[in-house]
């Protein structure tokens, strides 16, 4: 039983780096779509890197759990306002102001902040993280954004990537996990 619970966490980390790589293929091809002016395919792509976000984001909400309940559940939020944001201006459903990058940017820092809490993953991969957050968040300024683009999704592609493989290879460290896991139960 013990040892189920400690490859879950890595089975999940596992799972959700398929899904982060899905999201990272689709959304380069929707971008790819987007300009060579194939609306259909740019949609048909946006909508797979949206539901494969999705699915990341629910799996890294319990993956990070043990770091940090609370801050988890808040990127967990953030993490879904910016996928509905970012469909319903992809399909134009609603015209929303904020560019859905922007709710990512902050998701990418609180995941940061968690890696850094967090005992098993390494640090290394919070910072990466934190500088991608920031690279999305200078999508908060359209004349910034216009000024230095693509260079500023340079750092989230990277940090987003870094983990992606981390998590994919050598994984989630599930002794450290289901350690930090049980200490946080017991301080609940």
């Amino acid at each position: 039983m013990e040892r189920t619970a400690e490859t879950k966490a890595r089975f999940r980390g596992r799972v959700a780096a398929l899904f982060y790589l899905l999201n990272i293929a689709s959304g380069s091809l929707a971008l790819f779509f987007i300009g060579r002016d194939l609306a259909l395919f740019a949609h048909a792509a946006n909508l797979t890197a949206t539901v494969s976000y999705v699915v990341v984001t629910v799996l890294f909400y319990s993956i990070f759990k043990p770091a940090n309940r609370r801050l988890s559940l808040l990127a967990a939020i953030l993490s879904l306002v910016g996928c509905a944001v970012g469909a319903m201006n992809s399909f134009r459903l609603v015209a929303v102001p904020v560019n859905a990058l922007v709710f990512f940017g902050v998701y990418c820092l609180l995941i940061g902040y968690l890696i850094s809490k967090s005992t098993f993953l390494p640090r290394a991969l919070s910072i990466l993280m934190v500088i991608g957050g920031l690279g999305w968040l200078t999508f908060l300024s359209h004349s910034l954004t216009d000024a230095i683009a693509p260079y500023n999704m340079f750092p989230g592609i990277l940090a987003e990537t870094v983990l992606t493989l981390w998590l994919l290879i050598p994984g989630v460290n599930s002794q450290r996990w289901k350690e930090q896991a049980a200490a946080s139960a017991n301080r609940n």
